[in-house]
């Protein structure tokens, strides 16, 4: 009788050798732009090589970045409400897996109002 099994293995678990120096990489966490990505990196040549899954996730968020978003401003009751777009919604559901109620806004100047939708100050792309 055959029996599937489903195994979820990463890649992160293994190792890698460097294509130029043929040597054991090393296991590090290298954050760009408040991601934390787990890469391998050489350490002779210190050539890095980030996880796909990371380095896939951290794609799209330069890809929504870049967008710029026009969206309405409406009075509901004595508040006003602003409309967020499905893609950065997705985004932040994909990467906290469970999105919370509460988000926190902050007035930073004038004329620049930010949303978080964590505590956190470094995203961890796992």
């Amino acid at each position: 009788m055959y029996t599937h099994m489903k195994y979820t293995m990463d890649i992160y678990n293994n190792t890698l050798l460097c294509d130029g120096c043929e040597r054991k990489t090393m296991k590090v966490n290298v954050v760009r732009e408040g991601f934390q990505l787990r890469a391998w990196q050489c350490p002779d040549c210190k050539k890095i090589w980030y996880h796909p899954a990371d380095q896939l996730e951290y794609d799209n968020f330069r890809r929504l970045k870049t967008q710029t978003f026009h969206v309405k401003l409406r009075l509901v009751g004595n508040s006003y409400t602003v409309s967020i777009p499905r893609e950065i919604i997705d985004f932040e559901e994909e990467m906290q897996k469970e999105m919370q109620d509460m988000i926190r806004m902050v007035m930073d100047e004038p004329h620049k109002l930010s949303l978080f939708f964590t505590n956190q100050k470094v995203r961890k792309v796992y």
